[in-house]
Parts: structure tokens; C-alpha cells; sequence
């Protein structure tokens, strides 16, 4: 069967045309991009109109490049970045840009609510946070939850507020938009903290809205990642090029199906994912909090089960970072003053793999070099929006292949960290799946295995572990087959690597002074970004 993904990421858009069968393989695959509005206020926002377009290019495109008809697709859904605010009218229109999991504004909203109480814990008032953990095991306990953003416009924007009549997810937002269905998958409900996920109590709780003073009526329906949506109306097909009527799924989030797609299915299984974001997260059969360090079990695809989840907000986007502040020094010119020509595209398929292979003569432990990579502040296992990056410990022989090799290092410093926070509370598993576009530098493989003490495994496909693990999920809701063995017969691990003992003195070391610098600088943090 022929089903059409939608990876709907922060930046960019990568829509894949999977065949589902006896094995798992993408016919065909498009992308767009769209913008990003990064605002003074802390403020992250992106026009739904430009996703749309994105989506509708993408869609057409796929089908210049095979010869699967549009009317062969069985269905589509989509998985995408979570916890954004999209606000829309009775006829499901935005009515200001969406808000990305990324906005922060919401600080006086934040303060005004959680941090009244006469008992506190991390800066909320104990009364409130029990309130949640009871209901939830989690708590709004971040300034970049989604009911700050939904709280700032009402008291920021209150002529638009008053027009709201439902608010919505990414991705519930882009399957209104296909099927004129207002909804919410299970997962973005729980992503707002508001939902109940005690067993036959599953759905909005009043009393939390009562105590965030949400207004009911702004909630839509919640349905599951593999129920049918609806079909796609008459507009959306015409836009998209597609049939009018072809099934579309609740899909969710991108955190969602990523271990599906990892082959991370049974309980103790753990997988790390770097893309523009990154995190540790184990599969667990119940649910358990860990508020110091900001982690919980979110709501998985398969009923039941929950992915116990530890973010770092920038990963992949720091090496987007050092490739265009570092590597490229000036149009075509990048580490050693070398244009690019055919021929050394040749060797090299991107910039990246060119930067990877240069970065590997660069012994571990980048000459001493450490980075942080919080280019955004940080979320887990320190809840911080001043936070930002840094390269400590420059000498005057620091060369770019240092600190390029820094970076890289970095992001798996503070992935270690959060799997070492994991296994606090649960049971991680000794062999962990590599997936996202990190997986597929061997140098980054190897860099992950040696670093963290872990077998690390990849799989194929691992950039589209998200939308190979929505694809699966879709594929269960058209054939009724469970999610966890269409998954295992259809996800294995390619590649193995083992962590070279030699390694482990110099980064044990560099690993101990990456966590110092959180503890020393967050005064500093505090004066320069507050």
C-alpha cells in the first residue's frame, strides 16, 4: 500500500511516499522549506500560510518523480513538531501566525500562575505542581509550555483571542486544514499538560482548566495517532493534487513515532534522535516523572504506553550553526579555502559528510575545546531560557577543526547527560538506536558510542525515523495489524558500533567539566540574556 508522510519539521517540510508492504521503502520524497520569525520578545512564530504551500509543492512533486498514480494512496498523515500553538476560528482558520515550540514570551504568564504559592519547589507553587503530577505525571513547569503561549495572547492580543473557537497543534492545524475535521490526536492533548491520563479517565481534565483558567470550549475532541481524521474535502485534494476522499490519520507528533520508526517497540527500549532538535527517550509500559530534571513518560501511539522523553532544544542546529559560521567562511569557500567543483561534490554528498571527515583528524577531546550547545536556552535536565552556547577553553593553536569537533562533541556531552538522567529513574537499554540526520555520519556514530559507554545501533532510513514510524502507524489503522509487530518485522539495525575503550579517560574528563560549565555560568547566563 502506498501512504504519504508528512515530516513536518521546524524549518523545513520533507513529505516521503512510503510503500508498505513486505518491507518498508520510500518511492519518493520532496522538500520545502519555511521561514522562521525569531522576535526580541522571545517570541517564535511561522505563517501557516507558507506550511500549506510547502505541503502542496511537496505533494505534487512526488509523483514527477514515480509512477504511483495520486489515486493509489491509500492514506496520509502527518508527523510534526509539537507543543506550538495554532488559534483558529469556527472555520478552522489561523488567526495569527503559530506559535512554535520555541516561544518563550510567556514568562509573566508563567510567574503569575505557577509562581504564586506559599510552598515551592523550583520556583512553582507545590499545590499546583502536585495537581498535575496527580492527574499527569507532568507539570507546565517550563515558560515554553504551550498554555504560556496560549495565556500571553490572551492578555497580549486580546481582540484576536476573542475570535478563538478552538486551539490546536501543528499537526491537528494541517489535518483541519485537509479534512475540515477539527480535532486533537491524543499525544498534542497531552503535550498541553491539561490531559488526564489515568486509565478510564483519559481526556481534557476541568480542573486543571480551571486552574490554568483555559476555556473548555477552546478544546476540540481528542481522537488516537491511528483513527481516521476524515477524507480529504474537495479544496485540500485540488490544492494537493490528490484524490478527494483519501483517508487522513490523527498521525501526531514527531516525538511520537520516532521510536516506531527506531524499532524501539518494547518496554526498556531506548533510542537517541539528533536532528534540529535532540533527546533521549526509553518506551515504558507506565508512566513516571522525574521533575528536577524535567523529564516525563509522554503519551506514545500505542495505547498504553509512554515514551519517557529528556530534550535538548538544539542539536542538529548547532552543526547548521558551525557550517555556516565556521566551515563557511564565504560563498563556496569553506575549511581550507577549497571551491567546490562537480568533482569534489562527488566524494562529498553535502558539506556535512565533508565537514565530518574533517573533524575526524582531530584527536577526541577537540585539543580541549568544550561547547555548549544551547543556542536557544535549554529545557532538560535544566529548565533555562538564558542558557546559550559558548566554546570554552580556546588556546592561540585553536584551529576551526577543534571547535568544529567541539560542537559535535557537545551535543553528545549533553546527550549522555540526559540518558545518564534517564537511568535514574528507569531502565535504559545497553544497546541504544542512533536515528535523525546525526545517524548518518559514522564520526557522529562513533563519537555518541565512545561518549556515552553504549552500543550504538542504526537502522536505514534513520533520517526518516519519524515518518517511518507515522507511515507504520497508518499502515496499523488501514489493516488493523498492531503497531509493535508491523514495526519489528519491518525495522532493523544496519550498522553497530562499539565504544572504543581508549577514549574513555579523555572524554570522562571533558564530560565533567561540560557540566560545571552550566553550574559556573548561569549568573553570567542570567545578566547577559535575562
Amino acid at each position: 500500500m502506498y501512504i504519504i508522510i508528512y515530516d513536518f519539521g521546524t524549518s523545513s517540510v520533507k513529505t516521503c511516499l512510503f510503500d508498505v508492504g513486505e518491507k518498508i521503502t520510500i518511492v519518493s520524497s520532496s522538500n520545502a522549506a519555511y521561514g522562521l520569525n525569531i522576535l526580541e520578545n522571545g517570541g517564535a512564530e511561522q505563517d501557516t500560510g507558507e506550511w500549506w504551500q510547502a505541503i502542496c509543492k511537496t505533494t505534487r512533486e512526488l509523483f514527477t518523480k514515480t509512477d504511483v498514480a495520486p489515486g493509489e494512496v491509500s492514506g496520509l498523515a502527518f508527523c510534526s513538531q509539537m507543543q506550538g500553538v495554532v488559534l483558529v476560528d469556527s472555520e478552522g482558520r489561523a488567526l495569527r501566525p503559530a506559535m512554535t515550540y520555541m516561544d518563550c514570551r510567556g514568562v509573566r504568564e508563567y510567574r503569575d500562575c505557577m509562581g504564586k504559592g506559599i510552598v515551592k519547589v523550583s520556583g512553582c507553587s507545590l499545590y499546583k505542581l502536585l495537581r498535575n503530577l496527580r492527574v499527569n505525571y507532568a507539570g507546565s513547569t517550563s515558560v515554553k509550555d504551550p498554555v504560556w503561549k496560549y495565556k500571553w495572547v490572551e492578555n497580549n492580543e486580546p481582540e484576536i483571542f476573542a475570535k478563538v473557537d478552538k486551539w490546536l497543534d501543528v499537526g491537528d492545524y494541517l489535518v483541519s486544514r485537509c479534512t475540515g475535521k477539527i480535532i486533537r490526536t491524543a499525544d498534542s492533548a497531552f503535550a498541553t499538560f491539561l490531559y488526564d491520563t489515568r486509565r478510564g479517565r483519559e481526556g481534557w481534565n476541568r480542573g486543571l482548566l480551571k486552574m490554568y483558567k483555559v476555556r473548555p470550549e477552546h478544546l476540540p475532541p481528542i481522537i488516537g495517532c491511528t483513527d481516521l481524521a476524515g477524507g480529504l474535502t474537495e479544496e485540500a485534494a485540488r490544492d494537493l493534487g490528490l484524490k478527494e476522499g483519501t483517508p487522513v490519520f490523527g498521525g501526531g507528533g514527531d516525538t511520537t513515532f520516532v521510536n516506531i520508526g527506531a524499532g524501539c517497540t518494547e518496554p526498556g527500549d531506548t533510542h537517541i534522535y539528533v536532528g534540529t532538535s535532540g533527546w533521549v527517550s526509553t518506551l515504558l509500559d507506565h508512566q513516571t516523572v522525574d521533575i528536577n530534571a524535567m523529564i516525563t513518560g509522554v503519551l506514545s501511539a500505542e495505547h498504553g504506553y509512554f515514551n519517557y522523553y529528556a530534550e535538548l532544544e538544539t542539536a542538529g542546529k548547532c552543526y547548521e550553526w558551525v557550517k555556516k559560521h565556521l566551515a563557511l567562511d564565504e560563498i563556496n569557500i569553506y575549511l581550507e579555502k577549497t571551491e567546490i567543483t562537480d568533482d569534489y561534490e562527488s566524494k562529498f554528498t553535502s558539506l556535512y559528510d565533508y565537514m565530518s571527515s574533517e573533524v575526524s583528524k582531530v584527536p577526541p577531546g577537540a585539543n580541549g575545546v568544550i561547547f555548549t550547545p544551547w543556542l536557544h536556552g535549554n529545557r532538560c535536565p535544566f529548565e533555562d531560557a538564558n542558557a546559550a552556547g559558548m566554546f570554552f577553553n580556546i588556546r592561540i593553536d585553536t584551529g576551526k577543526r577543534d571547535m568544529i569537533r567541539a560542537v559535535l562533541e557537545g551535543i553528545c556531552y549533553h546527550l549522555r547527560w540526559l540518558l545518564e538522567c534517564e537511568a535514574k529513574k528507569v531502565k535504559t537499554s545497553d544497546v541504544i538506536r542512533f536515528v535523525g540526520g546525526g545517524s548518518l555520519s559514522p564520526v557522529i556514530c562513533q563519537m555518541l558510542a565512545d561518549i556515552t559507554g553504549r552500543t550504538i545501533e542504526t537502522v536505514d532510513n534513520a533520517q526518516e525515523a519519524g515518518a517511518m514510524g507515522c507511515a507504520i502507524v497508518v499502515a496499523a489503522g488501514l489493516t488493523g495489524e498492531d503497531v509493535k509487530d508491523i514495526s519489528r518485522r519491518l525495522v532493523k539495525a544496519n550498522r553497530t558500533y562499539i565504544p572504543d575503550p581508549g577514549n574513555k579517560d579523555i572524554y570522562g574528563r571533558n564530560y565533567k567539566v561540560f557540566k560545571n560549565l552550566y553550574r559556573s555560568n548561569a549568573s553570567n547566563f542570567r545578566l547577559l540574556n535575562a
